[in-house]
């Protein structure tokens, strides 16, 4: 995408000069053709540097969502997808998502398809999402799958973000008593010890032991930090590897209450994605690639792999999703009566309402499990400090 400066006269013969951004010099001056101005000088301009461009902000999730809510209400209501693109370029200031709108539409003016176009914004636009727009742009519906893709997006958007939620709040705790113990150990801890050694002061055994793991932390920190750092490299790389990455994923998946609501959330996403899809005339083994694809998680993803050739063979979907433990009964059920009653999309649809409330309460009892915990583990902590760091204080006193 590239900004033109240029100069020229309208119709009426009075002067014209600001800018375009078109792809290319040839779209840009054909643009202009379109808007009854007759060039003089057209000329690129360069771009901005990495650093006004980081400053000026990328495009956000919601950014998204609300561009393509406003988009099908322009389609819905007769415009066509370039009116609506143009319309949505000159409301929306902000440099990264002008500049994304003004790309898209100048791609469809110069005989892109939609999807096409949108294909160049991957971190932007999702698989699914594409796949949506396709089949949209080949039914006539691009409206209906527009507004049907905002309201997923919502949905999902606030799914993911009550499930990072209930993980922030115990590790935000976790980050912040590790900083706290760390000061203590490091700065409090000596000060202390040198003003008991000054009184002479026998110490109880939780001072001791408070004070050789403050000795410890000093002393030997540089090489605890080498080996955590040694530790994450390690993890980085054995994750990317399909061994590391199944290992992982298995023992995450089999945590008590943190696993299950691992495998919900996964499973909301799926049928949620699926249900979309095949609604949005999307062909199955499509989908379900599209589907695969969406998930992270290595398991999920066999699995999908090995339904997908099951389909291709003629199987059933109900058939593979019976044969793994990744999935409840309940789901191989109502994917076989959506499959005999022609609903599948609707079928898949329920199923993901059905395991967004099951999460819900895996949440509440992760929450409700966790913040006692973490009480817990603070009133220990911070009664073991106190006591180690009081007792002397008291039999000082004591000898007066």
């Amino acid at each position: 995408m590239a900004r033109f400066s240029y100069t020229g006269k309208d119709k009426s013969g009075t002067s014209q000069k600001g800018f375009v951004e078109a792809t290319n010099l040839n779209l840009a001056a054909a643009l202009l053709h379109e808007q009854g101005s007759f060039i003089i000088n057209l000329k690129e301009v360069k771009k901005k540097g990495p650093v006004l461009t980081f400053l000026s902000g990328g495009v956000s999730a919601n950014e998204i969502i609300n561009f393509t809510r406003q988009l099908s209400t322009m389609i819905t209501a007769g415009l066509t997808l370039v009116e609506g693109l143009s319309i949505l370029s000159k409301q929306n200031t902000k440099p990264s998502l002008h500049k994304m709108i003004v790309d898209i539409r100048d791609e469809v003016q110069g005989g892109s398809s939609f999807a096409k176009s949108l294909e160049k914004y991957p971190r932007l636009f999702s698989k699914i999402y594409i796949a949506l727009v396709k089949a949209g742009e080949a039914s006539g519906k691009l409206d209906v799958i527009l507004i049907r893709l905002s309201e997923t997006l919502e949905k999902s958007r606030g799914f993911k973000s009550r499930i990072k939620g209930a993980f922030m709040y115990p590790i935000i705790v976790v980050i912040g008593m590790v900083a706290v113990s760390v000061v203590v150990m490091v700065v409090v801890v000596p000060r202390m010890t040198g003003l008991y050694k000054d009184f002479g002061v026998t110490l109880p055994l939780p001072t001791r032991i408070l004070i050789t793991l403050s000795d410890g932390l000093i002393r030997w920190g540089w090489l605890l930090g080498i080996i955590l750092v040694l530790l994450i490299v390690f993890y980085g790389r054995f994750s990317k590897t399909r061994m590391g990455r199944t290992i992982i994923t298995n023992i995450i998946l089999s945590l008590p209450i943190i696993g299950p609501l691992i495998k919900e959330s996964i499973l909301v996403e799926i049928t949620r994605t699926l249900a979309i899809l095949i609604d949005g005339g999307v062909p199955i083994l499509t989908a379900l690639q599209i589907a695969r694809d969406a998930t992270t998680n290595i398991r999920y993803q066999d699995a999908f792999t090995e339904a997908t050739r099951q389909v291709e063979k003629g199987f059933p979907l109900s058939d593979p999703f019976l044969d793994t433990d990744l999935f409840p009964p309940i789901l191989s059920q109502m994917v076989a009566v959506g499959e005999q009653t022609g609903k599948l999309g609707d079928s898949l649809m329920k199923l993901s309402v059905f395991f967004e409330s099951e999460s819900e309460v895996a949440v509440k009892s992760l929450t409700t499990l966790i913040e006692p915990l973490i009480m817990v583990v603070l009133g220990l902590g911070v009664g073991f400090l106190v006591i180690a760091v009081l007792l002397p204080i008291y039999s000082l006193t004591s000898k007066f």
